[in-house]
């Protein structure tokens, strides 16, 4: 990598610093204190107060400021919780110590500083260095200004760097982290227990999508990377394990925009004796305690748009809601013709001869969906009774079987969740599993394989269960007003460079 002037210069004090130091890099500097609990305990000390105080404080923290001024300068440490000022001065530190500051320190390296606490003229609370030692070397100039990057890509690549100067990136992780954490105790609380499922699958299930594949050398096999863990917990249940959940990473080889990332955190879960009726008034009921616990009420501000998460939540069937939204009638939607034409008048594609499936009424209902109505959902919105035709995995609706017991859960206009009454009757499943296999024949990659192993588990008498996934990185969007994926995933998946 070429170096700009700057990282050369830095790349010179480094070698200075070992001139001086020796070791430019220690390991014997152990921080006792942080940012937040100084500020904290000594906020409200004034000037005269603090000269009582009798502790020796130890932080260590990247420097994100420096004024210097010959014999003295002031230093913006910034430590895991926030920033302090601290003061380092030759009068008080010792000739020695103090010729590292005007040597070799530049913006961005980790120093670690042992003092006491004053205010200055301007009464912001300082450390006065009584110790001062170089931990890390900075070698490359951190940006004065972030938004002065032209390219946003960056801030993805060098995350790093990303999260070095933008504290509210940070908060965000941060944000992330919570509620996954506040998820996790949440069903914990319901008697669930947190499980994990294999990552690599020798059948791709679970879910309509095209995996990753590779290649396990020992066992000569090819595998797939998980697109979702829902038939390895499902024999859970079957096994005894009445309600289960796992956060978990699943892979999809599918497109990357700001809704989607081959790579995706969820959280699925299942519960015994309940039907998806019950999962929608848990999700509702999950997702608004969040907001509560997070925002101290429940509504937040996504985009610009207030969002009410209040109980009770709209409940339409898809259908209703394709007749709410649009302009297709009760009739039209008997009619694949109908809807075919009313499609194409409307410049959408819908499939061809050798994808047959895409032409089936279900199908057609469910893209007029969501090419019209899925953007206009902005307040939460349960749509449930799909039809059966695109939900392989879900148990049939007794008074229509046309649709099954399934719902999803919208927000902005983006699916948050999905989940339905699961379909326990192993002759059904084999059935649905056999269709989906002449789909795939027909060149739908997308449709699902045949699972004898999973037939054989329901077999052995799986309850009544509902099953639900919920989009961690798509709620975690919402809760901090992000507007791509990309923002609530460290490392998101890049275009190689």
């Amino acid at each position: 990598m070429e170096l700009d002037e700057q990282s050369k210069e830095r790349f010179q004090k480094l070698e200075k610093l070992k001139e001086l130091k020796g070791n430019p890099y220690p390991n014997d500097f152990v921080p006792v204190h942080t940012a937040a609990q100084i500020h904290q305990a000594y906020a409200t000390y004034d000037a005269e107060k603090l000269k009582t105080v009798q502790e020796k404080f130890k932080i260590a923290g990247r420097v994100l400021g420096l004024r210097s001024f010959g014999k003295a300068a002031f230093l913006q440490i910034q430590d895991r919780t926030q920033k302090i000022q601290v003061y380092v001065a030759k009068d008080v530190l010792g000739d020695e110590a103090f010729s590292i500051v005007p040597a070799v320190l530049d913006m961005g390296d980790i120093v670690g500083i042992e003092g006491d606490l004053f205010r200055t003229k301007t009464n912001e609370l300082t450390l006065r260095a009584t110790a001062f030692k170089l931990l890390a070397k900075c070698l490359h100039p951190l940006p004065e200004k972030w938004h002065g990057l032209q390219d946003v890509e960056v801030r993805y690549r060098q995350r790093y760097l990303d999260l070095i100067v933008n504290p509210k990136v940070r908060d965000v992780f941060r944000m992330r982290s919570q509620i996954i954490q506040r998820i996790r105790n949440y069903f914990t609380n319901l008697d669930y227990i947190e499980v994990e499922t294999p990552m690599m699958h020798a059948i791709a299930g679970g879910a309509l999508a095209k995996p990753f594949v590779t290649h396990h050398n020992t066992l000569d096999m090819d595998l797939y990377l998980r697109i979702a863990p829902e038939l390895y917990l499902k024999r859970l249940v079957v096994g005894g394990l009445d309600r289960v959940f796992e956060v978990n990473r699943n892979f999809r080889n599918e497109g990357i925009s700001i809704q989607h990332n081959p790579e995706f955190t969820m959280i699925e879960f299942y519960q015994a004796y309940a039907t998806y009726q019950d999962l929608m008034n848990l999700t509702e009921d999950l997702i608004t305690t969040l907001a509560k616990e997070i925002f101290g009420e429940p509504k937040l501000t996504y985009q610009g748009k207030e969002i009410h998460l209040k109980a009770p939540w709209a409940r339409l069937t898809l259908k209703e809601a394709i007749l709410k939204y649009t302009d297709f009638s009760e009739g039209d939607l008997k009619s694949e013709e109908k809807i075919i034409q009313g499609l194409q008048k409307r410049q959408v594609e819908v499939g061809s001869a050798t994808l047959p499936m895409h032409r089936d009424l279900g199908h057609l209902m469910t893209t007029v969906f969501e090419q019209f109505v899925e953007a206009k959902l902005i307040q939460p919105t349960f749509i449930y009774q799909y039809p059966l035709a695109v939900s392989p995995l879900s148990r049939k609706n007794d008074k229509d079987p046309f649709y099954v017991d399934r719902f999803e859960l919208y927000i902005y206009g983006r699916e948050i969740a999905n989940a339905f009454s699961e379909l326990n009757d192993p002759m059904d499943q084999k059935t649905r599993f056999e269709d989906q296999v002449k789909e795939r024949k027909s060149g739908d990659e997308e449709s699902h394989q045949m699972d004898e192993d999973y037939v054989r588990a329901l077999e052995y008498g799986m309850p009544p269960t509902a099953g639900e996934g919920i989009g961690i990185d798509r709620l975690v969007m919402l809760f901090t007003d992000s507007p791509s994926i990309r923002d609530v995933i460290l490392f998101p998946q890049m275009r190689k460079v």
